[in-house]
């Protein structure tokens, strides 16, 4: 009874002591926590994670037994794990801080035409759309990214500037299978064509379809590593896709594609969310 009066005693002692600075630091930890979870369980840092638990196992094993090799040979394991930590982890550390950066986008930014941006955009968006149609008439493969928060100057450094105002035209001869730049990315920026002929990096998972070519691949390689939307024309079956976050829907049409790029990347002039257009469910590849 004594002992039971004791624990409630303590309990409601730690209650009197709890101030909102508790309760913050309390919040702050769990976000960081959950945040940590969800990126391990999303990614393949997963099976990483599962690893170091097993050697931590094996670590507390050979001590337990007194195995001396053994608990030498992992203490010197354990004495590099930061820096290992950072290394094995460092594309879902920079994806994270990446989120984290991007969290801030819908701040006021002073001096910025929001209107006039979107305004260009829609435009590049139809020219795009427009050209996609000619490009999936004609078999002739596409590989188009939209910029987003994340800027693309290590992609675009791998091309060539354009800088042109978007029109199916220009796009169209981009694309022309006999055209130096048709087997590279173009880059949209701000609503223009700003470069052609880019390199993406493939995407490294290997459960996609194998009826996926190398357009494919490169375009959920980018959306994997930045919020970019990417548009992708088959070469061999003409089909328009998008990839976005490492997702791939397929069979759009020139008004379905239209639609879904301007829900993505055409923010409201009031509340600077982005637009919600109701379309068709489409197939999807999710790997």
């Amino acid at each position: 009874m004594n002992a039971i009066q004791e624990f409630f005693t303590v309990i409601l002692a730690l209650i009197r002591q709890f101030t909102w600075k508790d309760a913050l630091d309390i919040l702050v930890v769990t976000f960081i926590i959950y945040g940590a979870i969800k990126l391990i369980r999303e990614t393949r840092a997963g099976q990483l994670v599962k690893g170091i638990m097993i050697l931590l196992i094996v670590y507390l094993t050979a001590r337990y037994l007194d195995l001396i090799m053994l608990n030498e040979l992992l203490n010197y394991f354990f004495q590099f794990t930061v820096v290992a930590f950072l290394v094995i982890f460092q594309p879902e550390i920079r994806r994270a801080l990446e989120h984290v950066g991007r969290s801030g986008k819908n701040l006021p930014f002073v001096g910025k035409d929001r209107e006039e941006e979107n305004s260009q955009t829609r435009r590049a968006i139809q020219a795009v759309a427009d050209a996609c149609m000619n490009l999936q008439r004609l078999r002739m493969g596409a590989l188009i990214v939209f910029e987003r928060e994340t800027k693309l100057g290590e992609i675009i450094d791998t091309g060539t500037i354009v800088e042109a105002k978007p029109s199916a035209p220009v796009i169209g001869n981009i694309f022309f299978n006999k055209a130096p730049l048709h087997d590279g990315a173009m880059i949209i920026r701000d609503g223009t064509v700003y470069a052609a002929g880019c390199i993406l990096p493939l995407t490294s998972n290997d459960s996609i379809s194998v009826d996926l070519g190398t357009r494919h691949r490169a375009a959920l390689g980018m959306s994997e590593n930045s919020d970019a939307v990417v548009v992708v024309v088959s070469e061999e079956t003409g089909q328009i896709s998008i990839a976005l976050n490492g997702v791939l829907t397929r069979n759009y049409t020139r008004e379905t594609l239209a639609n879904e790029l301007e829900s993505l990347l055409i923010e409201d002039k009031n509340t600077g969310d982005k637009k919600t257009v109701r379309i068709p469910r489409r197939k999807k590849e999710n790997h």
